[in-house]
């Protein structure tokens, strides 16, 4: 074994450490990963949350046992493979070995930790465009084609994890256009390999088509929600804050890919970078989605401080760039992830306010980041259910309605008693099982929408209670009520078709 690979095994070792050590045990998954999940149970080419290679992961965390080890494994699995890439596209740069030690303790020390410790589509998302930009660099530095094949495939595999890969596309065409590399529109096989993407994402797109495209109606609803209160100034500042500590390298690669002759051939990254962040900004996008950016520019940068650091006094700075993220890992450690009780969070909200942490997607200030209050609570109500659920006369005809698909995840993530919760929100609308003659309603309301439960629903039935409430009052549930009604005095199944049409048809506005 070489030394190169020694320090690369450690470095990757280190990462799975710290993605499990990041996390508290006092917090639960959170409510996206639940709907994640969930999915393993429903195999389809589309979602309306997602599209299709999530589930797939998830049916295979689901044969391992469906732990959280293996939950928390995917995303750290993902996050090595993107500091492997960033290696192997050093090495491909003919960067030394302080290169390479640099760009990886750059990408390690870096906010894809936090990015890396939920089960999401984005440490994917966050892999395939470095992956992408890693068989461009091959590309240019071989011209085989078989490197237009693999970037084919690539991008589809990302497409299919996440349509952000998207704004990659978009940002890199232009800047493809203005430089040298623009000669690659003549050649024959990149047409083949477009057509292999194309006939790679065909079975999503189809999916689209058959469900009225649901991606426009989710982009919709997101801008009108969520984009919304996004602050373009705020974007920048959050892009510097994602790799604060290689800053100085990321400035280091857009100079050298400008000024150092051994990449004038790369030159269009320059150009990428500016183009996709312009996109991004004109959508206002959520800061985060640009994350992907970053990584391949880190290896340029790595490189290019290799060889000026290696002369005169100049030498001396080497340490300075490896100790630099470290140092910003610091307070990135105390304040970015949830190692920290709720309650010491909450006594010491300054930090976390001056960082605009406890702004929530809403636009408002919470005592809690949002990410961190979505992981509380979860196991609560799953046990509260359970409980409700167990003292029902003929259980099996109950159908527990959830307000949002993170109730009704984390239950069915929890539960004891075999329970399949489902919703109106998200793809629970259509995983609602009509076969069952229900004679029973376990309702899960939040507590803004809850106020008028009883008068509406009570007179269906024949008896009804309140079974609990959350109480944990740093969740984002806090005070979301259980609600139980028994006997039914009218054909449930008839009454929920006639709301899972109506959401679908909402769905198709």
């Amino acid at each position: 074994m070489t030394k190169k690979t020694i320090i690369l095994t450690g470095f990757i070792l280190l990462k799975f450490v710290l993605q499990y050590l990041l996390i508290s045990p006092e917090y639960d998954l959170q409510r996206d990963e639940y709907l994640h999940l969930d999915q393993a149970h429903h195999l389809a080419w589309g979602y309306l949350s997602v599209p299709p290679v999530t589930s797939w992961i998830s049916y295979i965390i689901l044969l391992l046992g469906n732990s959280v080890f293996w939950i928390r494994f995917f995303p750290a699995l993902f996050g090595a493979l993107t500091l492997l890439i960033i290696w192997k596209a050093i090495e491909v740069l003919k960067g030394n070995l302080y290169a390479l030690i640099l760009g990886a303790t750059c990408i390690l020390f870096s906010s894809l930790l936090r990015i890396n410790m939920l089960y999401q589509p984005n440490s994917l998302d966050v892999l395939c465009w470095t992956g992408f930009y890693y068989v461009i660099i091959q590309y240019i530095s071989t011209e085989k084609p078989k490197w237009l094949f693999i970037g084919a495939i690539l991008f589809a595999f990302g497409f299919l994890n996440k349509y952000n890969i998207l704004f990659l596309l978009i940002g890199l065409l232009p800047a493809l256009l203005l430089s040298d590399q623009r000669k690659v529109f003549a050649e024959k096989k990149l047409y083949f390999a477009l057509i292999l993407g194309l006939l790679l994402i065909l079975p999503n797109l189809l999916w689209q088509y058959n469900n009225q495209f649901p991606i426009v109606h989710h982009m919709k609803v997101l801008s009108e929600t969520q984009l919304v209160n996004v602050d373009r100034l705020g974007f920048l500042k959050e892009q510097i804050l994602f790799f604060i500590g290689s800053f100085f390298v990321i400035l280091a690669a857009l100079y050298a890919l400008l000024f150092y002759k051994p990449f004038a051939k790369f030159k269009l990254f320059f150009a990428s970078i500016i183009f996709t962040l312009v996109v991004f900004i004109y959508f206002k996008a959520k800061a985060y989605y640009a994350i992907g950016l970053y990584p391949v520019y880190i290896a340029f940068g790595a490189v290019f401080l290799s060889q000026i650091l290696q002369t005169s006094w100049k030498r001396y700075l080497k340490p300075v760039f490896i100790i630099i993220p470290l140092l910003f890992f610091i307070p990135m450690y105390n304040l970015s992830f949830p190692n920290k009780s709720p309650e010491y969070i909450v006594n010491h909200p300054e930090k976390y306010k001056k960082l605009g942490m406890l702004r929530w997607e809403d636009g408002k200030d919470h005592d809690l980041p949002q990410d961190f209050a979505d992981m509380l609570g979860w196991k609560e109500l799953a046990r509260k259910t359970d409980s409700a659920y167990a003292l029902l006369p003929n259980p099996e005809k109950t159908l527990i309605l959830c307000d949002n698909y993170g109730q009704a995840g984390a239950i069915n993530y929890y539960t004891k008693k075999g329970i399949k919760a489902v919703s109106f929100n998200a793809d629970y609308v259509n995983w609602f099982n009509l076969d069952i003659k229900y004679k029973n309603l376990i309702r899960i309301k939040t507590h803004e929408d809850h106020n008028n439960e009883f008068q509406e629903t009570s007179p269906y039935f024949l008896s009804s209670k309140i079974a609990g409430e959350i109480t944990n009052k740093y969740a984002r549930e806090f005070q979301t009520i259980i609600y139980v009604f028994t006997d039914a005095k009218i054909n449930i199944n008839k009454r929920i078709e006639h709301e899972i049409k109506e959401e679908k048809n909402y769905n198709k506005e």
